[in-house]
């Protein structure tokens, strides 16, 4: 890439970045007036600077509406990088936390939860979706690396298509025999409605650090999405970066399922967004994607909430409007490496 270009490319990351962390704040202040009760930009704005204890309003605000944004920016931020690092290190553009296994690995770990363990902690369930999402990965990686060939593109979105739907299956077997359903369908339908401020204490942190982590590793990222030969020509430590790059995306994953359950095709669409508007270097290709991933999702969330009032679309069925088409337009550009 010449200077010139590259240059170009930095400013419209900076741009992207900027005008999207503008939409978003933008974005959540108008979310937070919509629901059940219609409440004024202006009552927002007193809630959060001159908050009112006795007022009904500023409660709904407060231990509601605010926890529920900031959680759909957390966990949009959170798969849309997840996606944008296993994409860059394994040079593979399907690449997904919901398409690869991870999701449905932590959401049936999540269900054996529910029905062994009913009095864990949240810090439990978290640590223990990480143990999911990496069993899902693992799962995925083996089934599609058992054909000669390895485990191409195409091949790891079917092996991840079977693995959901069987760990899927499994789940809900778990939920229904144990009479736990109930608990479970939150997570099985996807959504931020149940965000609370204490979930956002435990849950904040593992997604900043491994948001952290992958802005620090998107050079190396950058690096192995040219190629393994190419990255130890480069004297990169490919063994360790992946290593480092797996243990960033089980964190955003496990973190953002054990709050919002199977969201998919953030991962999907929004590096692919990302990569369109800024190249092909992840050092403006992360950080682009935490910030569009933060508004998709934020975006999809109001819609949830509008789309039938007064009952609300599951987040999950909402990106999947959008996410359906474009893994169908991505399949069909793959299929020739099946």
């Amino acid at each position: 890439m010449q200077t010139g270009e590259r240059e170009s490319r930095a400013w419209a990351a900076w741009l992207i970045i900027v005008l999207g962390l503008g939409l978003l704040v933008l974005a959540m202040a108008f979310s937070i007036t919509k629901g059940a009760a219609e409440i004024p930009l202006k009552t927002v704005w007193d809630a959060l600077f001159h908050f009112n204890p006795e007022d009904t309003h500023h409660l709904i605000i407060m231990d509601l509406r605010l926890p529920r944004v900031v959680a759909s920016a957390l966990v949009g931020a959170a798969f849309a990088v997840a996606g944008a690092v296993m994409q860059g290190v394994t040079r593979n553009p399907m690449a997904d936390s919901g398409l690869m296994g991870l999701n449905a690995g932590a959401g049936f770990v999540l269900s054996i939860c529910f029905a062994f363990f009913p009095g864990l902690s949240y810090i439990q369930l978290i640590l223990f979706s990480f143990l999911g999402s990496a069993m899902g990965a693992g799962l995925t990686y083996g089934i599609a690396s058992l054909r000669r060939g390895g485990a191409t593109p195409m091949r790891l979105v079917l092996a991840g298509a079977a693995v959901g739907a069987l760990l899927a299956a499994l789940s809900q077997g778990i939920a229904l025999y144990f009479d736990v359903a109930q608990s479970i369908m939150f997570w099985t339908a996807g959504g931020v409605a149940a965000s609370s401020w204490a979930q956002l204490r435990i849950m904040a942190p593992w997604i900043a650090a491994a948001l952290l982590g992958a802005v620090v590793l998107s050079r190396s990222v950058s690096v192995m999405s040219l190629g393994d030969d190419v990255a130890k020509g480069l004297g990169l430590n490919t063994m360790l970066v992946k290593a480092l790059c797996a243990a960033v995306v089980l964190m955003l994953a496990g973190a953002s399922v054990a709050v919002v359950g199977a969201v998919g095709f953030v991962g999907l669409i929004v590096p692919h967004l990302a990569r369109f508007l800024v190249g092909v270097d992840y050092r403006w290709i992360i950080p682009s994607s935490a910030v569009l991933g933060s508004l998709l999702v934020v975006l999809a969330d109001l819609g949830a909430r509008t789309l039938n009032p007064p009952f609300e679309t599951p987040l999950g069925a909402v990106i999947a409007l959008v996410g359906v088409p474009f893994f169908l337009y991505l399949a069909r550009r793959e299929r020739r490496v099946l």
